[in-house]
Order: C-alpha cells, then sequence, then structure tokens
C-alpha cells in the first residue's frame, strides 16, 4: 500500500491506490485544513509535493481550472502544486502543508 508522508508534521500513513491525500491523511485520524466539500472549489488544501509527483495522479481539468481561477495562470506552471482533495495516490510520495494536525 503506498505511503504518504506529511511534512512539516511528520507523520506518514498508508493509502489505498486511487485514494486522494486529503481522504488518507483524514481517514487516520488527522484535520487537513479545506475551506469547502472537499470539491477543489477553494484551493486550501494545496499542498507542495516534496517528492513523488509523478506517483500522483494527473492533474485534471477541474483541479488545473480551480488553481488558476483561485491563484492565477502561474499556479500551474509548477507540478509540485496540487490540491490534496484531487490528487490520487498511486505511489509513495511527500507532501508539505502547514495546518495538518491530529484531529
Amino acid at each position: 500500500m503506498p505511503r504518504i508522508r506529511v511534512e512539516p508534521l511528520g507523520i506518514e500513513v498508508q493509502a489505498p491506490r486511487g485514494e486522494t491525500v486529503l481522504d488518507a491523511v483524514c481517514a487516520d485520524g488527522y484535520f487537513w485544513p479545506v475551506g469547502c466539500a472537499r470539491t477543489g472549489e477553494c484551493t486550501n488544501c494545496a499542498m507542495e509535493v516534496i517528492s513523488g509527483v509523478g506517483r500522483l495522479s494527473a492533474m485534471g481539468r477541474y483541479e488545473r481550472q480551480n488553481l488558476v481561477r483561485q491563484r492565477g495562470p502561474r499556479a500551474t506552471a509548477d507540478p509540485r502544486l496540487r490540491l490534496a482533495c484531487q490528487a490520487r495516490v498511486e505511489g509513495d510520495v511527500v507532501v508539505y502543508k502547514r495546518g495538518v494536525e491530529p484531529a
């Protein structure tokens, strides 16, 4: 099963292949800051992928549109910026997101 490491908290959780980063981390008992119903609308769940960018699902049109709408046209220039509610785990990844904490 793939592993997700979340920095700077330093936790590691296992995730079923195909699960979103957000759902996997929350299912393991952690709070991940969001401002919508986990639909990608707010982009508050945005994270930086430190390693394993190629082990997440490809960025879809909806995720891309919302990043551009909320954060500007340059938001999609760096493939390390992803929405945790949209990025699906396909292998081990390390991500960075402030505000993740035990629920």
